[in-house]
């Protein structure tokens, strides 16, 4: 593939997000937007006459344009591998927004695409990732300040949404539109943060409730626990029902706790003088416990979001360089959220890697009784024209 020296864009779907990807373009070195698509004209021909691209109506034409050198898919879920891999087989490079796909197996199959075509660039919308306190956390935890983890819990509840949300698209919250609610929707984010940090368990049970909250067929509220091969053991809180909500990430290891809380660009670690597996063998006290510092680090800097992902996109194409996250790194995150949904469906603990096939049959069952009945979502993959309003 020859080298480029500015990577001709194009956007498969213009919804509100892609509509916010496309205010910040002009601000992305060597990136030429060229070429927008979307099922609905009226956003389709938006974005030709703001941006003076060329407007698609068939998201497998606009790959095949020649007027592109890669893609941003911000469709819905579930189109996500479909123009994914059909744009790598015709030697584009791909971003696609978060999640990756619906399912850990259609993840699966864009990475085996991926490998099949690696001369082109993969990778996916993860901006948290951007954040200073994430970014430092991780460091800290490579660095092993707080020892082995021990345990982890994330109560993420500041995702409230009013019924008018769910009511403002007829695919929206339904298993045949969507494929899930808060873990599919709002949580990719931050169960793909849980899995950078710590790595992915390989046990989970979890309750899920479904409309709980809501006029709606998928979940609202998931309280999850886990397991890891280490022996740590973990817990993940989510809700779109509750309000005011909380993002409190707390990570308990043999050398302390790290705490991160919303609205703070602190992290405090509690670290303990002697290892507690140190003190625990050797303390002559019945009821003695490790003595503890409190470390507070300040953590600066602004997050560098969607736009630093993008622009991280066109350095790898053109450059070479790292990644803010690979598209195959995708898949962790949302197999540890397919084994929540798939041990609430069913009431039973599940291990990681999930049992794929009986994972997307229950979820195309699910659709099957959805009364999602927008007739483009009974056309095959292969007859989809393009990207539903995201």
């Amino acid at each position: 593939m020859a080298k480029l020296k500015e990577v001709r864009l194009g956007v498969i779907g213009c919804g509100s997000m892609a509509n916010h990807h496309m205010g910040y373009f002009k601000n992305v070195a060597r990136l030429k937007f060229t070429a927008a698509c979307d099922i609905d004209p009226q956003r389709v021909g938006d974005a030709v006459a703001k941006y003076g691209v060329e407007g698609f109506s068939d998201g497998n034409k606009l790959i095949r344009s020649g007027l592109v050198d890669a893609v941003l898919i911000a469709t819905p879920h579930y189109f996500h591998p479909t123009f994914a891999i059909e744009a790598m087989s015709s030697g584009l490079h791909v971003l696609s927004e978060k999640p990756v796909a619906v399912t850990a197996k259609d993840a699966a199959r864009m990475n085996a695409a991926h490998k099949k075509y690696p001369n082109t660039v993969f990778a996916v919308m993860f901006q948290m990732r951007t954040v200073p306190k994430y970014k430092k956390a991780k460091q800290l935890l490579d660095a092993g300040e707080i020892g082995p983890i021990q345990r982890v819990t994330w109560i993420i509840t500041p995702w409230f949404r009013p019924q008018a949300y769910y009511d403002s698209g007829t695919w929206r919250a339904t298993w045949a539109g969507e494929g899930g609610g808060v873990l599919l929707n709002q949580c990719p984010h931050n169960l793909d943060i849980l899995t950078w940090l710590t790595g992915t368990p390989n046990l989970v049970h979890a309750y899920v409730k479904l409309g709980k909250y809501h006029h709606i067929e998928v979940e609202d509220e998931v309280n999850a626990y886990f397991e890891y091969a280490s022996g740590a053991t973990g817990n993940f809180i989510t809700s779109t029902g509750e309000a005011p909500g909380i993002d409190r990430l707390e990570l308990a290891g043999d050398l302390g706790r790290m705490v991160l809380v919303e609205g703070s660009n602190k992290i405090e670690i509690f670290k303990n003088r002697v290892a507690t597996s140190v003190f625990n063998k050797t303390s002559q006290e019945m009821f003695a416990r490790p003595e503890t510092d409190k470390i507070t680090i300040e953590v600066t800097g602004q997050a560098g979001d969607h736009q630093e992902v993008t622009t991280r996109f066109i350095g790898a194409i053109i450059d070479g360089t790292p990644l803010i996250a690979r598209g195959e790194e995708g898949l962790s995150g949302l197999e540890l959220g397919n084994a929540m949904m798939m041990s609430g469906l069913t009431g039973k603990p599940v291990k990681i890697p999930t049992p794929r096939d009986q994972y997307d049959k229950l979820i195309k069952d699910m659709a099957a009784k959805s009364t999602f009945k927008k007739a483009a979502v009974k056309k095959t993959k292969a007859d989809m024209s393009a990207s539903f309003h995201k």
